[in-house]
C-alpha cells in the first residue's frame, strides 16, 4: 500500500490541533499526531530565524496527498508552511490497510 507521512510545522499546539482535526474529519488523513517541543532554525527573507513550533504528522494514502497538501496550506497561518510528504517504506499491514480504509468516503 502506498502510504505517506506528511509533516507540517505549526506555530502552536492550538493550530496543530485545529489542522489535525480538520484533515481527519475530512478523511484526508487517517490519523494526525501532534508532537510538541520542536525548535526550528531556518532562513526566511534573507535572515536566519528561530522559532518554537509544534510538528503535525499526518498519515495518508497517496491518492489523498494532493487534497491533503492543499487543505493544510489553506488552513495554515504561515505564508509558506512546511508541508513535506515522505513515502512509508513499510509497516504493519493491518495498520496500512486501516489508513486506507479510514480515509474512504
Amino acid at each position: 500500500m502506498d502510504i505517506h507521512l506528511v509533516f507540517c510545522s505549526c506555530p502552536d499546539p492550538a493550530t496543530a490541533s485545529r489542522l489535525a482535526t480538520a484533515v481527519v474529519e475530512e478523511r484526508l488523513a487517517a490519523c494526525a499526531s501532534v508532537l510538541p517541543g520542536m525548535r526550528s532554525v531556518y532562513r526566511w527573507q534573507g535572515a536566519v530565524e528561530q522559532a518554537d513550533e509544534v510538528l503535525l504528522m499526518a498519515k495518508a494514502p497517496a491518492d489523498r496527498l494532493p487534497r491533503l497538501v492543499e487543505r493544510l496550506q489553506a488552513l495554515h497561518p504561515y505564508e509558506l508552511p512546511e508541508v513535506l510528504a515522505v513515502k512509508a517504506a513499510g509497516g504493519l499491514p493491518a495498520y496500512l490497510g486501516w489508513v486506507v480504509e479510514a480515509t474512504r468516503d
